[in-house]
């Protein structure tokens, strides 16, 4: 258990860290992928040299995985294809055959990593598929072993039990055995948008609507797995993939702590739920893995930026226009008639046009202030000069994305750009488009 310091130093009481990336093959996972095999073994629904089958999001691969080297079985792992590229070149390296499944189908689609692993344990001879979703083994685990750590590491002082929900075990199995031990500690899961758990627990509806793609690894479900026990379970939040990544990475910068993707989405959701608390209480978050298996995403800044995670770093004006530099400014005279402007915007599928007079600026004309004057002067008659606005904001081509979007947003319809043969034009969507 590891103090939380510097992250949570404006929460009102003390945050503890249940850090499972200690265990062997460095997620929470290792146990109770060890008690699925085990009770397997002991039903008899395995035998000596047979394969186990799993679709998992790769952490309980990796646990499958170490038990199947001790125990002498194969292993055969299904994954999504939103699934890091570390979890599946550890996984193989660790021996384990992957099958990578597409993450945009429903789960019945025989293309799902759960009808694939399904499949194959049909297909194969002495297979065992665990099938962590719905085997009660993994929840009889966190209460027989990871319920009672945090009991005895807080010293029963314990108040509130944070977890992100994925497969279910861990929260229901801890849950459990620490209400059995304080019916007043509150459990509260950590959900993704794009998961039905929430919507579920608060209104008993399996809302399909409420599933759709996302990012982040290891927690939330298009499915009701049975390990989840819902009674259990006082409060779901739900954290964006952005404030999980952003605080993935916060986390280890403030607290050293090199932790895994659902990680910063369960700290993120406690967060977001700091105001329910009080200086009496007593919080334990757990992290379920280690960031070793993230390198290529959430520690990645392209990866991170490509997704619109991160503000654009070090931009400048110059940047901006790289995609049209080439092109001629379009520009419009005062002593044209309003017709022209109007044609030039619909050629060039534009909506603002700097005015200019012998080589300088004299002031712009948008499509706002063209429809205005069109519908009051039915009969158009009307010079550009006689209508247009104030000039664009002109800048160097070093100044930075935030003082032109701060223009921009203070006002004006885009901002001109200085260069050596005359000017271009920074509008709103060359400023949206690389700061997204």
């Amino acid at each position: 258990m590891i103090k939380l310091n510097k992250i949570a130093e404006d929460f009102p009481c003390p945050v503890y860290a249940k850090v499972e990336y200690f265990n062997p093959g460095h997620s929470v996972k290792d146990r109770m992928a060890l008690q699925m095999i085990e009770d397997a073994e002991a039903r008899g629904d395995i035998k000596p040299g047979g394969t186990i089958i799993e679709c998992t999001s790769g952490n309980t691969g990796m646990g499958l995985a170490l038990a199947a080297i001790v125990k002498g079985y194969k292993l055969i792992c299904t994954l999504s294809d939103k699934q890091s590229k570390e979890k599946m070149d550890i996984l193989r390296a660790m021996g384990a055959e992957v099958y990578v499944c597409p993450t945009n189908v429903a789960p019945e689609h025989p293309d799902s990593y759960y009808s694939v692993a399904s499949r194959l344990n049909k297909e194969i001879p002495n297979s065992f598929y665990p099938y962590q979703y719905d085997n009660l083994s993994n929840r009889q685990a966190h209460y027989d072993s990871t319920g009672p750590e945090i009991w005895e590491q807080t010293e029963g002082k314990v108040t509130h039990f944070v977890v992100g929900v994925g497969t279910g075990g861990t929260i229901s199995g801890v849950g459990k055995y620490l209400k059995e031990k304080n019916p007043n500690v509150k459990v509260w899961g950590v959900d993704s948008y794009g998961s039905v758990f929430k919507k579920y627990h608060e209104t008993g509806e399996f809302d399909e609507k409420e599933i759709y793609s996302y990012i982040t690894e290891g927690i939330g479900e298009d499915i009701l797995p049975k390990n989840v026990d819902f009674d259990v379970i006082d409060f779901f939040e739900k954290v964006t993939d952005k404030d999980g990544a952003l605080a993935t990475r916060e986390l280890a910068r403030k607290e050293g702590l090199f932790l895994g993707y659902s990680c910063g989405s369960a700290f993120q959701g406690l967060r977001q739920l700091k105001d329910r608390l009080t200086p009496d209480d007593v919080v334990v978050v757990l992290f379920h893995d280690h960031g070793s298996r993230y390198v290529g995403k959430v520690y990645n800044d392209d990866w991170m930026r490509d997704r619109g995670f991160l503000a654009p770093a070090n931009k400048l004006a110059k940047d901006l226009i790289d995609s049209h530099s080439h092109l001629p400014l379009v520009t419009v005279s005062p002593t044209e008639p309003l017709s022209n402007a109007a044609r030039l915007m619909k050629v060039h599928d534009i909506t603002q046009i700097p005015v200019m007079q012998n080589g300088k600026q004299v002031g712009s004309i948008d499509d706002h202030t063209m429809l205005s004057c069109m519908l009051d002067h039915p009969v158009n008659s009307k010079l550009i000069g006689d209508i247009m606005g104030a000039p664009y904001p002109v800048v160097e081509l070093t100044t930075s994305i935030e003082e032109v979007a701060k223009m921009v947003k203070s006002g004006h319809r885009a901002v001109l750009v200085e260069v050596e043969q005359g000017y271009h034009i920074i509008t709103k969507q060359d400023i949206i488009t690389a700061m997204s």
